[in-house]
């Protein structure tokens, strides 16, 4: 038996009045999932326990199986794995955004303009990192570069500031009320001041207003987190895994819970990611001898943050062909599978962040029977069959379960 895990990140959402009461799943033109939802399990589940923020840090590896509350250590520590840095007991990371902010001269009065600073490539973001390293490093803190706007900071018997907002949260917001307030994040804010001061007039953000696009002007802190420890997925479920993602978050999951971390030419994150390199990808990886990957699409959640409604709906439309693409190929060579098809967790058009909600699912495949009424794949029709997930983790044990 092959599994398969298809994560739309972000994918679920909210009646939006602008679509006329419907979500994007619901309008998006996916016959191949809505195709499934009709002979499958579909219901909803909960991936984000009770307390805990709705990152997908916590809600990715509820889908993967792993308890949140028992596990979770921080959302920092699994990105530092996937670039490699080598995390003491003592150390405390944080994740370091490459963000657009206004102009005003006090820090305090400025805005969130772009929490990615206009999704900067993985090139110009490393010669900016490198810059402030060469800067601000010193025996307390080191920068450490990641992919596009997503970076690192490590330091040295730190402690956890705990007032620290994702800049996403707060897209066109002032962020005066946002801003640390505890002596470790103090710290925090005047990294962040100095690093407007370096990066305002840099080469690269010169050459990126004169072209049009939006600085890297400041460095932005968030998702604190220790050194974390995963039981390896093999010993966990028995089964030999692997993931793909084009996100330092996912890769850095797969790493710490020992799966195959499966690297795909033009995976960006977004909608104009490698779409069909990576459904290759995933077929290649099972017929190639894994017996489960967890493919994960992270478009539709950046599409969520951006509020840009026409590509979350194109973004999920690219993944009915992924589906279509890979359960065609498992049954062409006459292997047996299962899948598992939903989203992390909600990333609605018109609050542009997450939210806790229940998320729709589809258990499909050999062995799995339907578990309600499902005309098509989306929120209002999981709701219906009252098929309900309490503790999102045990998604994984309902896909493998024998």
């Amino acid at each position: 038996m092959k599994y398969v895990v298809i994560l739309g990140d972000g994918m679920a959402d909210y009646r939006q009045p602008f679509l006329n009461g419907k979500t994007p799943l619901m309008l998006a033109n996916k016959p191949f999932i809505d195709r499934l939802a009709k002979s499958g399990e579909v219901g909803l589940c909960k991936t984000v326990p009770c307390g805990m923020k709705p990152g997908s840090d916590v809600a990715n590896l509820s889908v993967l199986g792993y308890n949140p509350k028992e596990c979770y250590s921080g959302r920092s520590p699994l990105e530092a794995a996937s670039i490699g840095i080598d995390i003491k007991d003592t150390d405390i990371t944080a994740r370091a955004n490459l963000v657009t902010v206004s102009n005003e001269p006090d820090y305090r009065d400025k805005t969130m303009i772009d929490y990615s600073a206009g999704e900067i490539s993985t090139a110009e973001a490393k010669e900016l990192i490198e810059f402030l390293a060469k800067k601000l490093n010193d025996q307390k803190y080191t920068l450490y570069s990641g992919i596009s706007y997503r970076h690192c900071l490590v330091i040295d018997n730190g402690v956890i500031a705990g007032d620290l907002t994702p800049p996403h949260d707060i897209t066109g917001k002032p962020v005066k009320e946002y801003l640390p307030k505890s002596e470790q994040g103090l710290n925090y804010l005047e990294l962040m001041k100095k690093s407007h001061e370096l990066l305002k007039d840099h080469p690269v953000n010169l050459k990126r207003i004169a072209d049009g696009k939006r600085p890297a002007n400041s460095l932005w802190f968030w998702g604190e987190g220790t050194k974390p420890c995963l039981q390896s997925f093999k010993e966990k479920f028995n089964l030999n895994g692997g993931i793909i993602s084009a996100v330092d978050l996912l890769k850095g999951i797969g790493i710490l819970a020992d799966m195959k971390v499966i690297e795909v030419e033009g995976a960006t994150g977004n909608y104009d990611t490698n779409f069909s390199g990576k459904a290759k990808a995933c077929l290649n990886a099972l017929k190639d001898g894994l017996d489960l990957v967890y493919l994960h699409m992270e478009a539709p959640d950046e599409c969520g943050h951006h509020g840009d409604t026409e590509h979350k709906i194109y973004s999920i439309e690219q993944i009915d062909k992924v589906v279509e693409y890979i359960a065609q190929g498992l049954k062409d060579a006459g292997e047996e599978f299962r899948m598992l098809i939903t989203p992390d967790h909600p990333t609605p058009l018109s609050i542009m962040t997450h939210c806790s909600d229940p998320v729709p699912y589809i258990l499909c495949g050999s062995g799995i029977k339907a578990g309600g009424i499902a005309n098509s794949y989306d929120e209002e029709q999981a709701e219906k069959t009252g098929v309900f997930v309490e503790e999102g983790h045990t998604l994984m044990q309902k896909l493998i379960s024998k």
